[in-house]
């Protein structure tokens, strides 16, 4: 493969983010939205392995109650994923437009914001369903976890490994040797993800039945 490609899942979208005439919206749609697509995503099949890890996002958060959640839900923790959450995008071709809908959202900040109650965008954001993906992911986490069973954090460890080097790759975009570098990096962590990898075929397979 010559040095000024690279086989990118990220760039793979299965649809680009849509641009639309400059409107304004709320920042209650705009949550309810991120809200959707990460229920689309299945974000709760890998939440709950990580809270059974130990490693919950909202561990510590004023605003986490026992059995009922988050009582004051903003864009910021909304607009925030976790390594394993950027893994599925990633891998789907969807991460680059999740970032690209938060990036025109204002206010942003840790587990508060200040985004007005009105502003203006110009990208949307389309949910797509991909629950499989993220159940099948999270009983490769939870084999996982139990091969490990005496490496204490060894989910969360791979978590913040994953999320580092995504960050990492789009960060790389003008420097392509460099990125290649870092894509075998996440291959590397993610060779565990057996049923993951199964369902990511089947899922690319529909998808380009579908074309």
């Amino acid at each position: 493969m010559s040095e000024t490609t690279i086989d990118d899942p990220s760039s793979k979208n299965h649809s680009r983010p849509v641009r639309l005439k400059r409107h304004k919206v709320s920042r209650e749609s705009v949550i309810g939205l991120g809200m959707n697509y990460l229920h689309e995503l299945g974000a709760d099949h890998i939440c709950n392995v990580c809270i059974y890890n130990g490693g919950s996002c909202c561990g510590g958060c004023e605003h986490l109650s026992n059995g009922a959640g988050c009582k004051l839900r903003n864009t910021s923790c909304t607009a925030w994923l976790c390594g394993f959450l950027k893994y599925v995008l990633y891998e789907t071709g969807h991460l680059r437009d999740w970032n690209a809908f938060w990036a025109q959202v204002p206010g942003l900040d840790h587990r508060m914001d200040y985004t007005p109650e009105q502003f203006f965008i110009r990208v949307s954001l389309e949910a797509h369903t991909l629950k499989e993906l993220s159940a099948s992911l999270a009983e490769d986490l939870k084999e996982l976890s139990k091969a490990h069973v005496g490496e204490l954090g060894f989910i969360l460890t791979v978590r913040e490994q994953l999320d580092r080097y995504i960050d990492l790759y789009l960060f790389c975009d003008n420097d392509i040797p460099k990125q290649k570098r870092v894509k075998k990096q996440i291959d590397q962590l993610s060779v565990p993800f057996h049923r993951f990898r199964e369902a990511l075929s089947l899922h690319r397979r529909s998808f380009e039945k579908s074309e």
